[in-house]
């Protein structure tokens, strides 16, 4: 049975507003990524792949080229609303609110998705005892954390309102192996036990080796 081809990158080419006309830093890119699988996205400083990153969340429009998720164009929807409950994101650095708890985090990100939950502290529970957290951390402060469970806190934080697909940018770069290892056991189990699309931007050899599909961008050579 052929898996969902969730979002689609069709012959895909960008340049900043102010480069030269054939200064391109991506240039005819075509990508599919189907639910149930993890993706690595891989490639050299200044190969593009934060500049992909950005394309495929909806946070740059002005591209040549189509890029569509469940087969609608990513120009012609409400991308806030895209970004807050179709997508997840997932940062190299976290990015969760250092003054609030765990739990706090997770709930906050239900609250901005504005999804229906009847019991929003029962379900941040549950995510983060999803993600292999407990319950005795779920009002710690998230710099009490180490770095390895403030990363599973912003991958529960991302699950919140249950997107079909989570970007995550270099999310094992500040950890050491064996917790790589660990949060990509949880990428994985999500492609395969829940049906997500993971997409993985990293220059982590070990993540690429794990993944299910390997896409590499090239730098572009100077003239």
């Amino acid at each position: 049975m052929a898996k969902k081809i969730l979002l689609k990158i069709d012959n895909v080419s960008y340049r900043y507003a102010d480069a030269e006309k054939d200064d391109y830093v991506l240039k005819d890119i075509s990508f599919d990524f189907e639910c149930g699988k993890v993706y690595a996205i891989k490639g050299k400083s200044g190969s593009g792949k934060t500049t992909l990153l950005s394309l495929i969340s909806g946070l740059e429009k002005d591209y040549e080229g189509s890029i569509t998720f469940n087969g609608k164009e990513l120009r012609k929807i409400d991308l806030d609303l895209y970004r807050s409950r179709d997508i997840g994101i997932v940062f190299q650095s976290y990015n969760l609110l250092p003054h609030m708890s765990a739990m706090e985090n997770i709930i906050l990100s239900m609250d901005i998705s504005k999804v229906k939950v009847p019991d929003k502290k029962k379900r941040a529970i549950e995510l983060m005892e999803s993600v292999g957290l407990d319950e005795t951390q779920k009002d710690r402060r998230v710099l009490k954390l180490s770095g390895g469970e403030q990363q599973r806190v912003a991958i529960a934080r991302s699950l919140s309102y249950n997107p079909e697909m989570l970007l995550a940018d270099e999310p094992t770069g500040n950890l050491d192996k064996e917790t790589e290892n660990e949060i990509l056991k949880i990428f994985k189990d999500l492609a395969k036990k829940e049906n997500k699309c993971v997409v993985i931007v990293t220059h982590s050899e070990n993540v690429c080796k794990q993944a299910d599909v390997i896409y590499e961008l090239k730098k572009k050579k100077a003239k």
